[in-house]
């Protein structure tokens, strides 16, 4: 199986004017609500979707460098950051509709679709129900590629969460993140502040609800409850790109790898000193990576006809956990020298 390594160039940098201006705070309202979004930059779209429980600022670290060839827009998923909550389905469908309705609303027919974690499963949904909508995809630490995932999320789903969240949440920034750093085996070092903040975030009882209730539409308390596996064959003809840390304690990379491998023509990045939150503290590894491939792949153009054969002949491209495990060791890491492969 060929696999493309993107080296790293730590010394990116974004232009000044890029750097000086653009960023804009917006609202739209809706039939299923309003929802917020950060807007930045002209060009191709790309569009960002962040993980559960999270909003558009986790990308904060990324836009303004992908802003310089892009527009780039961020959105916060329904009852998520500062959008309304949906009438009550906070399934990955209905915030594929959502993403969908939003660049509608904003003039836009297609774009690149980026997901962390649980925005992963989105961007996913979002190809399947929306493939003409869909330029290329990219997957950082995504969900919904098998069923093992950090308890922490799992007990998410059980009765009495969200009080128990919303006690933790209260709890400042400053205490938690050492707490979290001190439990490396159901955390990444590095994704110690992250978590810490996005914990704090949930202390308001509109976004905990959106927490936990898109918590159970995705997952149970043994583990994710949706995959990818039996879709992979779609993306035959898609260019996609997944980057994952090789140090994430909340979904593990073999998901990644295995997922690589049901997809053989996607390009991989694995960072070896990240974590599950690779586009906040890896940002300067990864955005290097993410400006060349979506610089230089060909944009999906959806056929009926492709499409068709694609949905009739899923055959091939399930995904082997088993043979995503047996490559953890070999996958190149971004932090070492390897030997490229066209």
């Amino acid at each position: 199986m060929s696999r493309r390594l993107i080296s790293p160039d730590a010394s990116a940098t974004i232009s000044g004017d890029v750097a000086a201006g653009t960023l804009a705070d917006g609202r739209v309202r809706l039939a299923g609500g309003e929802l917020a979004y950060t807007r930045a930059g002209e060009g191709p779209v790309v569009l960002l979707i962040h993980g559960l429980g999270g909003t558009r600022r986790t990308w904060r670290a990324l836009i303004l460098g992908l802003a310089i060839r892009f527009t780039v827009i961020a959105p916060d998923l329904p009852g998520h950051g500062d959008s309304e909550p949906p009438a009550g389905d906070y399934s990955l469908g209905a915030h594929a509709c959502a993403v969908r309705d939003l660049l509608i609303a904003l003039d836009h027919s297609r774009a690149s679709i980026l997901g962390h974690s649980l925005g992963g499963g989105v961007a996913l949904q979002f190809a399947y129900q929306f493939p003409e909508r869909t330029d290329r995809l990219v997957f950082t630490s995504s969900g919904g590629l098998g069923a093992e995932v950090t308890p922490m999320l799992r007990a998410a789903t059980l009765p009495g969460a969200g009080t128990v969240v919303g006690g933790l949440s209260r709890l400042p920034v400053a205490l938690t993140r050492p707490i979290v750093r001190a439990l490396p085996v159901l955390a990444a070092r590095s994704d110690a502040r992250p978590l810490a903040e996005g914990l704090r975030g949930l202390s308001g009882l509109r976004r905990r609800t959106a927490f936990v209730r898109t918590a159970h539409t995705v997952l149970d308390w043994r583990g994710q409850t949706v995959s990818a596996s039996r879709q992979t064959n779609l993306l035959s003809d898609i260019p996609v790109l997944l980057a994952w840390g090789a140090d994430d304690k909340t979904i593990p990379p073999r998901h990644q790898q295995a997922f690589a491998d049901a997809v053989p023509h996607a390009v991989t990045v694995e960072i070896a000193a990240a974590g599950h939150y690779l586009h906040e503290t890896a940002s300067t590894q990864l955005l290097p990576a993410l400006i060349e491939f979506l610089s230089t792949t060909t944009a999906f153009r959806y056929s009926e006809t492709r499409w068709r054969h694609l949905l009739t002949h899923q055959d091939i491209g399930r995904i082997d956990h088993a043979a995503g495990a047996r490559a953890d060791a070999r996958t190149p890491r971004l932090d070492r020298p390897q030997n490229r492969t066209p």
